[in-house]
């Protein structure tokens, strides 16, 4: 099932029994986010999406927590459980590519089929069902304060459209943007990014002018909120990727005020520009690390059109100690792509990053070891593998090993390592998050071969064999187990 735009996706929720409406007035600072929290961390059974429809100073509703879960986040994309997605991006990857590896690669953006998938102009669309250019101001949208120390409000479930001042390539990225006053936003895009690599070619090209267009696209189709989340290899649309995830493509229309094409079926769309030579405070803000994230200088969006649908619903989502809305997002991510890195990395069973390393400190990967240094080989290569150059720490186990089961990995982890020859010591990028690296952006890694060693290893004793029970005694107590009376 694919969702025309949000409040189909709505609809779904609530007919499933996985939306809950909130009538009574609830405050936009720090309410909704203390509710949500509590939503997030409680009984699966508990942690539904949440409405609020009467938001105090506010006249339109908000969504928040739509995709804080599994099966809500698989809904959100068409699958029935969240490995589909994996499922879907082999069966591709199998069929339409041939060649060698570095051809395969090389073509694996071309992949999608741009009939069903590319996006379709339109010259009417709903979210300009109201359009506001003679004096827009970002006070009508119920933008959240989640956390005490924020330095503000901040807009945390974005689509922010870019395109690249030489080559016109559209990027569309979800950059959390502060509220500075009715008509500026702070513009978190982080430097490993396509937002921000786009500022810096506009600085950087003579010519290509002082200001570069930006649009801010709030709801319309899931896949798309998620593809603006997802790191997709160079080259690949999100626009495009979202279209075959929904299997059709996405209507996008001309903005009313910059050359840009959004989203027809968004909520809101905030059109405007960004100066790559203007930089103001943002932050502090409350980050999924579990602390604030400290304030730095970014660059500066300015409003020109506000657009939006006649009754629009403002989406949103919680940033702060996983789990949050935001771990689901990445946990799609990392299901879709693990048949990537199985292309690249054959030796690679399965990967989990759990919420307990919110994602980039902790990755955990099973692997088929077939030669000395194998473990530290795949550590090498998944620290090269786009954002996951930011991955902290990697741990490395055997094949027969469940990486989502956290108490056996802390097991292996801890068990199967001699720290002077199993911990591999790093420096590389780091999270623009990480309040823990050596310095901004850049920090030390920590790699763990967590694998059983033998004699490709060269190791001074022998590994010792495993406790596991014998077959005809498993297979004689499970027959009788209920003669036991246990």
């Amino acid at each position: 099932m694919s969702f025309t735009d949000l409040r189909d996706f709505v609809a779904h929720l609530e007919k499933s029994g996985r939306l809950r409406r909130v009538t009574v007035p609830v405050s936009r600072d720090l309410e909704i986010a203390e509710i949500a929290d509590r939503v997030s961390k409680g009984a699966p059974a508990a942690n539904v999406a949440l409405l609020f429809e009467r938001v105090e100073g506010a006249a339109m509703p908000v969504l928040i927590n739509a995709f804080g879960s599994a099966d809500r986040m698989a809904a959100a994309l068409g699958v029935g459980r969240l490995d589909e997605l994996g499922e879907r991006v082999a069966k591709l990857l199998d069929v339409r590519m041939p060649g060698t590896f570095a051809e395969r690669l090389a073509r694996l953006g071309t992949l999608i089929d741009l009939v069903k998938a590319g996006p379709r102009r339109v010259s009417q669309a709903p979210c300009q069902e109201v359009v506001e250019t003679a004096r827009p101001s970002l006070a009508e949208l119920p933008v959240l304060r989640c956390w005490p120390g924020d330095g503000g409000r901040y807009i945390t479930l974005p689509a922010v459209f870019t395109r690249d001042p030489r080559t016109g390539t559209r990027n569309v990225g979800m950059y959390r943007l502060q509220v500075f006053d009715d008509t500026t936003l702070g513009m978190h895009w982080q430097i490993h990014k396509g937002g921000a690599e786009h500022e810096r070619v506009a600085r950087e090209t003579p010519g290509a002018g002082e200001r570069m267009p930006v649009a801010i696209a709030l709801g319309g189709d899931p896949a798309l909120i998620y593809a603006a989340s997802a790191p997709l290899p160079p080259g690949v649309d999100e626009v495009v990727f979202a279209g075959w995830l929904r299997g059709r493509g996405v209507e996008l229309v001309r903005g009313v005020t910059q050359d840009l094409e959004v989203p027809a079926q968004a909520e809101i769309v905030l059109e405007g520009w960004v100066d790559p030579r203007e930089r103001r405070l943002e932050g502090p803000f409350g980050d999924h690390t579990g602390y604030y994230s400290l304030a730095r200088e970014y660059p500066v969006f300015h409003l020109t059109a506000l657009t939006r649908r006649a009754r629009a619903i403002y989406p949103t989502t919680l940033v702060g100690r996983p789990p949050q809305e935001d771990y689901w997002l990445g946990k799609a991510t990392e299901r879709l792509f693990l048949p990537v890195i199985r292309m690249m990395l054959p030796e690679v069973v399965d990967v989990n990053m759990p919420a307990e390393g919110v994602f980039h400190n902790l990755v955990i990967v099973a692997i088929r070891k077939r030669y000395p240094g194998h473990a530290r080989k795949v550590m090498a290569a998944l620290w090269g593998l786009g954002l996951m150059m930011l991955a902290k720490t990697i741990v490395v186990v055997s094949e027969h090993v469940n990486v989502h089961d956290l108490r056996e990995v802390a097991w292996r982890a801890t068990g199967n390592i001699d720290p002077r020859r199993d911990l591999v010591l790093f420096e590389g990028p780091a999270d623009d998050l990480d309040h823990a690296a050596l310095r901004h952006r850049y920090g030390g890694k920590l790699g763990v071969d967590a694998t059983e060693k033998g004699p490709l290893d060269d190791v001074a004793q022998p590994w010792p064999d495993e406790i596991v029970m014998s077959d005809e005694i498993r297979a004689r107590v499970t027959r009788r187990w209920k003669d036991y009376g246990l």
